[in-house]
């Protein structure tokens, strides 16, 4: 199945001036810099013990999107996969707790601002470093963070699926000994692949600039909480 350039195009629902996104910016990047990054969550580890395992299957190659591509271009290091990493984490409840921890910090944080509000563009991965950012970039944050708290970089796949409302939205899938998790800028909740109520169309592959494409795409609706 082709999917257009324009795939992430609707990811963020984020509108107003030039003046007021700058405005909002300079605030959420105050508190961004203020947030402890990896406090853990109470509830993290009772969250952890009721996750049960469940694997997306891999079902061939795909392309990824060219913005991904001209992101690998200007972050290199960001796109090359240390074969020698573990290809899943393991879950613990510590790591549960760093999971959640990020996931929520950096939903709180980052303000949803689309590209072409953004970069004049109508599609670029980047990182939100002035505290804006669509679906993508988002995601891409927390990847960074995960990683620099010492998980896997090869365990952390950015994945492109089909919203509940069929539009294209980016998320990041963690791939794990217990099953395959996301997270995701529209909830908190750290979710199985199969609850989070989107269907998968592909994420990286392995060596990071190749992408594979998903089976057992379609997943039970749920209720998103933007």
């Amino acid at each position: 199945m082709a999917y257009a350039e324009s795939f992430f195009r609707t990811c963020s629902d984020f509108g107003g001036t030039t003046r007021q996104i700058a405005l909002k910016a300079a605030l959420v990047g105050l508190a961004f810099a203020v947030f402890p990054c990896f406090a853990g969550s109470a509830s993290a580890e009772s969250a952890f013990h009721a996750r049960g395992a469940d694997f997306i299957r891999v079902i061939g190659a795909a392309d990824p999107t060219q913005a991904w591509t001209r992101f690998c271009r200007r972050y290199p290091r960001e796109c090359g996969v240390d074969l020698s990493q573990p290809a899943r984490i393991s879950l613990s409840p510590a790591v549960w707790a760093t999971l959640t921890s990020v996931n929520e910090r950096v939903n709180a944080s980052i303000l949803s601002v689309t590209d072409q509000d953004r970069w004049g563009v109508l599609d670029r991965w980047d990182y939100p470093d002035d505290g804006l950012g669509d679906c993508e970039d988002i995601q891409l944050l927390k990847r960074k963070l995960l990683v620099q708290a010492g998980l896997s970089q090869r365990a952390l796949r950015m994945a492109a699926v089909i919203d509940e409302q069929g539009q294209g939205h980016a998320v990041l899938m963690v791939l794990t000994d217990r099953g395959d998790f996301i997270l995701d800028n529209k909830r908190n909740d750290i979710l199985s692949w199969r609850q989070a109520g989107y269907t998968f169309v592909k994420r990286e592959g392995t060596n990071g600039k190749s992408w594979v494409a998903l089976g057992d795409r379609t997943a039970p609706a749920i209720t998103a909480n933007r």
